[in-house]
């Protein structure tokens, strides 16, 4: 249900308002008129739903698929479709964005064989030894690229999606696959991520049977040549047992020759300052137009740079809570898509205490931290310290433009100086601070761990929210949000828990529909379509809907129902 909210703070102060017409707007008002007190923090959701519930009140419609289908771990949205493409084992199904279950397609993309064999010889699990479907990305208007594990032999391809105009075609040409290696895991469990950008798909993937080799790579596609760009080989300094967690091409200026590839990933620390092995997260970056270098960098990254992302709770006298372990990002786009906002979901890895947190990171904190001093370390029985020494021109990292002097073209042309400087010195000193300095959301001890996150962007009566959707470990979803107070501190609400999945499995995969006003959630057995409000769930009364505090929803004088913007009214002169 839907209700466009057009009263006014004017209307409610008439001294001619009627009684009734006046305490629905105080009710209405007293979001914006009374300060957020203490006694508000909630430490219980306002709404909790069952699976069962949500089923009954017609908010979540689950896709089970096939008896033989399982592992829904990859989704990708296409909005001008209208159409869901879902990754599995074996099979790629694409389904209507409204309803899941209208009218469904599959595609069925065995692992061959003879590959499924070999794959059990090596003594791999039978249930490992099948063609995962790992990556989905859209490569123009007709076609979307997909690889997938192929027992342990990665393999991609192109479906065929036809014309936008017409009905789709779905063709999956098995004759013209190509190799997935540098592209796809082998492994249908190892944490994955990749982008596909200008026809170069950039992955942080292994490169072996035995996932030894983890590495970030941009491999052609559909291009004859063969030329890769990697990190560097068994270096500890650039990657220590990386996960890959997200990547995202963002445009650091107007400036083509400027565009960057930005990584996020959790890794073995080799800066941590404890004895005990510790696992940091990082934000790294590529120059996109990085054509490896000369000499000791041919075809290796000649602009990798790293830094480290703290997500962490401020406590007495400088110490710190950290929440360490990156498990997901979302890219918010802003007005202006060169300052997008991260969100990063953490966990800890701390002994003493389990907990996740949410921390939302600036694009021109992180840019700051690029353009800071590097990281160094004398010895192996020295500590890591700022680079006091000269850095060469042009200053590592920087990507190749008509700026420099006309000697410099391509990254190929950088001096032996820089390349080997940034071969050495990957790190930077200073660490990415979350905006205000701290979580915006946190969870500690409640019996799950949060692994996935989806932003929307909600045009409430009092000004936009972040509304944060975070799928856990046991297959919830929470729906949150961050109202600020001040310019330091900010109150978590905590909206709705809703148990998404018939069975208690751990969320896989989220996607949102910024059209469709869905999310759309996968686990090792289904995906679930679900809705992104309950606006008539929180009660018959309006002071009931107005403390709910969800900005999706607002009192129409009758019921608690979605809020829609009133239209802007147009200045053009007729």
């Amino acid at each position: 249900m839907e209700c466009k909210f057009l009263i006014r703070e004017r209307d409610c102060r008439s001294k001619f308002a009627s009684a009734q017409f006046t305490a629905m707007c105080c009710c209405v008002l007293i979001i914006f008129l009374l300060p957020v007190s203490e006694a508000w923090k909630q430490s219980k959701p306002r709404l909790t739903f069952s699976y069962q519930d949500l089923l009954m009140n017609s908010s979540c419609n689950p896709f089970q698929g096939s008896a033989e289908s399982s592992s829904f771990q990859s989704i990708l949205v296409d909005e001008e479709r209208g159409k869901l493409f879902v990754g599995a084992k074996d099979l790629i199904f694409v389904l209507n964005l409204e309803n899941l279950n209208k009218e469904p397609k599959k595609i069925y993309w065995p692992a061959a064989n003879e590959r499924v064999d070999l794959c059990k010889q090596t003594g791999k699990k039978a249930t490992e030894c099948a063609n995962f479907i790992r990556l989905l990305h859209h490569f123009n208007k007709t076609h979307v690229y997909t690889c997938g594990t192929g027992a342990f032999h990665p393999v991609c391809g192109y479906i065929d999606l036809g014309p936008p105009t017409e009905d789709l075609s779905l063709k999956l040409d098995l004759r013209s696959l190509e190799p997935g290696t540098l592209k796809c895991p082998y492994d249908p469990i190892q944490p994955f991520a990749s982008a596909l950008v200008d026809e170069y798909l950039y992955a942080g993937t292994s490169s072996d049977f035995l996932g030894r080799d983890t590495a970030l790579f941009r491999s052609p596609i559909h291009h004859l040549e063969n030329q890769y760009i990697r990190t560097e080989h068994n270096n500890p300094l650039w990657l220590s047992d990386p996960k890959f967690i997200g990547m995202y091409p963002i445009s650091d200026t107007s400036n083509e020759d400027d565009d960057k590839i930005y990584i996020f990933l959790r890794e073995t620390a080799l800066d941590a300052t404890s004895t005990e092995k510790a696992i940091y997260s990082r934000v790294a970056r590529v120059c996109k137009k990085d054509v490896g270098g000369q000499r000791s960098l041919i075809n290796k990254w000649t602009t990798f740079l790293k830094a480290r992302l703290i997500c962490s709770v401020p406590g007495p006298e400088g110490y710190q809570t950290y929440f360490d372990e990156l498990q997901d990002v979302f890219l918010y786009n802003s007005n202006d898509d060169k300052l997008p906002v991260i969100y990063g979901v953490f966990t800890s890895s701390s002994s003493v205490f389990s907990g996740s947190a949410v921390c939302a990171y600036s694009m021109a904190e992180i840019r700051s931290v690029f353009n800071g001093p590097f990281t160094h370390k004398e010895s192996p029985d020295r500590h890591w310290v700022e680079y006091q020494g000269k850095i060469p021109y042009p200053r590592p990292g920087t990507c190749p433009n008509k700026a420099f002097d006309s000697t410099i073209q391509t990254t190929k042309d950088f001096s032996d100086d820089v390349v080997s400087f940034i071969k050495n010195h990957p790190m930077m000193y200073k660490a990415v601070y979350p905006i205000n300095k701290r979580p915006i959301f946190i969870q500690v001890n409640v019996g799950y761990r949060i692994t996935q996150i989806v932003v929307d962007r909600v045009t409430a009566k009092d000004g936009q929210y972040a509304v944060l959707f975070l799928g856990t470990n046991v297959g919830t979803v929470i729906k949150a949000l961050s109202v600020t107070k001040d310019n330091l501190n900010a109150e978590e609400v905590l909206l709705e828990e809703l148990q998404v999945f018939e069975a208690s499995t751990p969320v896989l995969t989220m996607e949102i529909s910024s059209k469709q006003k869905q999310i759309y959630v996968g686990s090792k057995d289904s995906v679930v379509q679900l809705a992104l409000q309950r606006c008539g769930a929180y009660g018959t009364a309006c002071s009931e809907c107005c403390l709910a505090r969800d900005p999706y929803c607002a009192w129409d004088g009758n019921s608690c129902c979605r809020y829609v913007p009133a239209p802007k009214r147009s200045d053009a002169k007729i």
